[in-house]
Parts: C-alpha cells; sequence; structure tokens
C-alpha cells in the first residue's frame, strides 16, 4: 500500500482529534520508529512514527514494541523538550508527505518520503534542534539537516494539486502528455501514488487523455479531497488476490478507523517481513552445516570404497611370503605366481621396483592394516554423518514448515544447543544450567469424532509430546522413512478403523510427502516407542507397529 500524500491528508485529519492532547511518553523502539505516548482526560493514546524506507508512516498505534534498555540519543533529547507539552494543531504542507506537529515553544517535524524520511525538531524561529538522520550538503544532499541550521523544506518540481484553483489548470498540465496516464499524473503532482491514479481512472473509466475524461478524474480527486473525512480503504483484487489497498469515499466507523486500519496493515507486514528475514537466515545457515556434512559423507564413502580393497592387499602379502623361497631377491615391477585360493591358477601381482619381493609384502600387509583400521572408524563416522544429516534435514522440513516467529525462535532454541551448529553460530553452545529451564509447548491440536488428536511443530515438541505427553496406551503416529511430526491420539475410549485412518491422514500433511498421492504411515502403541540414547531431538526408535497407506 502506498502512503502517499492522499493517505497522509487523510490519517492528518483524523489525527485532529488528538490535539490538545500532553505527551507523558517517548520511547525508540529501533533506528527508525518513535513513539509519543499520549494522555488526555484519562484517555491515553500511542502515535507511532515511523521513518523505515519501505513501511514509513504516521498513525496512532496499539501494537506493544519491545524498547532497549538504554535509550537512544534522539529519544533522549525529545523527552527533554517534549515531555509535558501539549499538542497545539497538526497539520501538512499542501499533499507533500511533510506533517508539522506544533507544541509549546516547538515543532515536530515528520517527513515521510521513501529513503529521504526524516524526524526533525525545530523551534519557534525554525531552527533546528535536532534530527533523526543528520544530512549536510557536502554528501550531495540539497539541504542541511543539522543542529543549530534553519530548516528548510526539501526541493520539488512536481505541481501541487490543492494550489489549483480551476480544472483549466489541471488540464493544461497534463493534456498534452504522452504515454500512460497513470503515470503521467503521478509524475506531474505530488502526493498521487500510481495505485491511487490508476484506481481513480478506473473508477471513472477513463481510457484517454481527452477533455472530458479529464473532467471526470480532476472531479474524482476533488470530491476526494473535498470529503477527506469520510474516506475508508477498499481492496484491490488480482485473481481473487488482495494485492493493494486504495482510499475512496466511505463513512469512518469510528474516529480513528483509518490510523488503526494502517497500524494492522503495517504492524502484519512488518511481522511478515521479519518473519521470512528470520527464517531464511537461519535457514542458510543450517543449509550451510547441510551442504558440509553432505561432503562429509562424500569424503566417507570414497574412504570406504578405497577400503573395500583392502582384502586384495592381504591376499598380495600372503602369496608373496609364501612363495619367498622360489623368488630371487631381484627387483622388479611385478611377479606372477599361483594364487592357492584360486585352483592355482597364475595372479600377477604389481610391485615397487626400488624394493625387494619380501619388502613389497610387508608393504602390502602394512596397507591391509591401515585399511582395516580405517574400515573400522570410517563405518562408525559414516553412521553417525548420517544421522547427523538425517538430524539436520529434519531442522529443514520444521523450518519450510513454520508458520510463525515463535517456531522459528523455537528451532534456533534447538539448535543452539547442539554442537553441530556451534562454528555457524559463531558462540560456544550453552551449557546446561542445573536449573532446567520450563519451557511451554503448545502442540497443534485437532478435534475429530470426540478423539483428541495432537501434532509436535518441532523437534523439542515432538520429544515433549511422545516421551512425556502420552500415555504408553495412547497411539503414535509418523511417516513411514520420511521427515515428519509425531502425531499422539490419545485413547480415552474405543478407538476404530475410521480414526486411525483419520489420524494417519494428519501425520501424512503433517510430513514432507504432504503432496503426494500415497504416503505409507507407521503406527503403534506409545509403549512400543524408545528413545536411544544420546539421539538428537525428535528422533526415536519403535517396534510392533503397523502401516496404513492414506492419501494425505
Amino acid at each position: 500500500m502506498a502512503f502517499d500524500g492522499i493517505v497522509t491528508k487523510a490519517i492528518v485529519t483524523e489525527l485532529k482529534d488528538i490535539i490538545g492532547y500532553k505527551i507523558d511518553k517517548i520511547h525508540q523502539p529501533d533506528q527508525n520508529t518513535i513513539i509519543l505516548g499520549l494522555y488526555s482526560h484519562g484517555k491515553h493514546l500511542a502515535l507511532n512514527i515511523c521513518i523505515d524506507s519501505h513501511n514509513y508512516r504516521l498513525n496512532l498505534t496499539t501494537h506493544n514494541r519491545t524498547n532497549p534498555t538504554v535509550a537512544p540519543n534522539f529519544c533522549m533529547l525529545l523527552r527533554k523538550y517534549l515531555i509535558g507539552t501539549t499538542i497545539l494543531n497538526i497539520s501538512m504542507v499542501g499533499l507533500e508527505r511533510i506533517v508539522n506537529i506544533e507544541l509549546e515553544n516547538k515543532i515536530l517535524v515528520i517527513e515521510l518520503m521513501g529513503k529521504h524520511s526524516n524526524i526533525i525538531l525545530i523551534d519557534k524561529n525554525n531552527i533546528i534542534i535536532d534530527a533523526m538522520r543528520h544530512i549536510d550538503s557536502f554528501n550531495n544532499a540539497n539541504r542541511d539537516l543539522l543542529p543549530a541550521h534553519i530548516y528548510k523544506l526539501p526541493i520539488s518540481t512536481k505541481h501541487d494539486f490543492t494550489s489549483l484553483t480551476t480544472f483549466d489548470d489541471f488540464y493544461s498540465l497534463v493534456c498534452n502528455q504522452e504515454g500512460d496516464l497513470a503515470k503521467n499524473i503521478s509524475n506531474t503532482f505530488t502526493g498521487f501514488s500510481l495505485s491511487f491514479i490508476t484506481s481513480a481512472i478506473n473508477k471513472c473509466n477513463i481510457s484517454s487523455n481527452s477533455k472530458e475524461d479529464l473532467t471526470k478524474l480532476y472531479l474524482y480527486i476533488s470530491n476526494i479531497l473535498n470529503n477527506i473525512n469520510n474516506l475508508s480503504f477498499e481492496k484491490i483484487y488480482k485473481n481473487e488476490i488482495v494485492v493493494d489497498y486504495v482510499l475512496i469515499l466511505k463513512n469512518s466507523e469510528t474516529n480513528f478507523s483509518l490510523n488503526f486500519f494502517i497500524d494492522d496493515f503495517y504492524f502484519e507486514k512488518e511481522s511478515s517481513e521479519i518473519f521470512i528475514t528470520y527464517r531464511n537466515s537461519i535457514l542458510k545457515l543450517i543449509l550451510d552445516v547441510l551442504k558440509k556434512y553432505s561432503k562429509r559423507l562424500l569424503s566417507i564413502n570414497a574412504k570406504l570404497e578405497e577400503c573395500s580393497n583392502m582384502d586384495i592387499y592381504k591376499l598380495y602379502g600372503e602369496l608373496i611370503t609364501a612363495n619367498l623361497y622360489r623368488l630371487s631377491n631381484t627387483h622388479s615391477d611385478s611377479i606372477e605366481i599361483e594364487n592357492y585360493y584360486d585352483n592355482n591358477n597364475l595372479i600377477s601381482i604389481p610391485l615397487d621396483v626400488k624394493y625387494s619381493p619380501s619388502i613389497n609384502a610387508k608393504h602390502y600387509f602394512k596397507k591391509y592394516t591401515k585399511l582395516k583400521n580405517a574400515f573400522q572408524v570410517v563405518t562408525k563416522q559414516r553412521i553417525e554423518t548420517e544421522q547427523e544429516l538425517n538430524y539436520i534435514e529434519s531442522i529443514v522440513y520444521e523450518l519450510e514448515n513454520c508458520s510463525c516467529l515463535e517456531e522459528v525462535q523455537d528451532i534456533f532454541e534447538e539448535i543452539s544447543e547442539n554442537v553441530i551448529f556451534k562454528e555457524k553460530l559463531h558462540k560456544k553452545v550453552p551449557k546446561k544450567s542445573k536449573k532446567s529451564k520450563k519451557i511451554l509447548f503448545s502442540p497443534i491440536e485437532y478435534n475429530i469424532d470426540g478423539y483428541k488428536i495432537y501434532v509436535g511443530r518441532n523437534n523439542k515438541e515432538n520429544d515433549w509430546l511422545t516421551l512425556h505427553f502420552a500415555d504408553k496406551n495412547d497411539m503414535w503416529f509418523h511417516a513411514k522413512d520420511i521427515h515428519g511430526s509425531h502425531v499422539i491420539l490419545k485413547v480415552d475410549k474405543p478407538i476404530n478403523t475410521n480414526i486411525l485412518i483419520k489420524c494417519a491422514e494428519i501425520a501424512a500433511r503433517h510430513s514432507k510427502a504432504k503432496f503426494s498421492s500415497n504416503v505409507p504411515i507407521d503406527y503403534c502403541l506409545v509403549q512400543f516407542v524408545k528413545k536411544p540414547h544420546g539421539a538428537k531431538p525428535g528422533m526415536v526408535i519403535f517396534t510392533n507397529n503397523k502401516t496404513l497407506n492414506v492419501n494425505p
């Protein structure tokens, strides 16, 4: 949604109702946001001022934000000058996204202009006390935003629609322009976003820049501006999916309906952005570890392939030693002798020409012993590496199926305790405290035909669900040989085939095979599910199981 001059004017019009409120709190939760706590006659409000380059806005907010322990310098300065002052007026500069909040002897200027957004505190003489972002002309800026400098409005080459007196003024500016009408008007007038103008053109059924069509557009925009008190947001759909919102004429339900709509819209948008960024950063970390262990497995397999030839070296050593009495002590690159393991057929044995046959035999025995010992070690390493890979892949599956920030945080806490992620996390794996931290689990819950079914959201919750929450006579479900969630059916009454199939379908939907048409699901009593000593979270073994094939 474009926070253009029209939206800003509508928001500011609603904010006229906070004139007379006193500022009693000021917080700066992050480098782009200031929250002003307002108070009047027992009523508290919070004004959110955000100058993020993508999510800049001004609106009343009801969403709590976490504040830093130590307030930043600009926040402390605002507290010094503004705490206890009363809001005398709120105004805009035409349709520029510049809002002036007039206070006692001070003016808080809010510039909402993308990456150039800023919050500036000035005195009555237009002298800057300070700005959230300092800008000077030495850095290719067209003005100085520094303490003790005179505040100047940003330079704009666009026209102000509100300064037009007649339609002819509007027509003369746009009638001769060629190309896309919406883009031309958006580029000609300040405060008009492309989405707003496009919506206006569609509503007026305009197909050209003829005088008749432009008259309809001019009247539509003028009507919007003249009835700024009666605006609401309308959804724009594309293929039945909401792609944007635009302002339309419609009676507002409450005094601050637009403010709170903006508040909810951007809160959800920012929460989604934070969730995606956080999840992707952790996913990248985990995929890097997965790549590392995949390479390790390839190296181990190559070593095992080499070890597969160890018996031939033992054979060479034995045959050379058994035939030493027949061999001369001369150095040669190979010998042909009888293989008494193969009906005395001749076998050609390569030799190192630098050494005698007896020394070559010792080398073959040494190589055999080395490979035999390596085989034992590498076989164990292969089992461990495959287990690690299986665990890492389960984490990837969980991350890809996360739906909120809390679930990602739970997974991050899990990997933080695992030594295989230590290097990527750039910190030591924390030692377990003697006082165990109480973890609250909230598995997904289904209620089907009077039966309660629970699904784990991550490895730790899977462990808790199966090993602590479930009773031994409850039923346990899991996708066969596929990463997925543990599913528990609470058995409080006799069960039938129908509920088993439904539980299996739930297990299939919460597995990596959820898009398959036929998924095998193992199930058994919880008493037959065990966790091996030292196994990774979520990893269990089970017996006495049966299998159902279902379609998720």
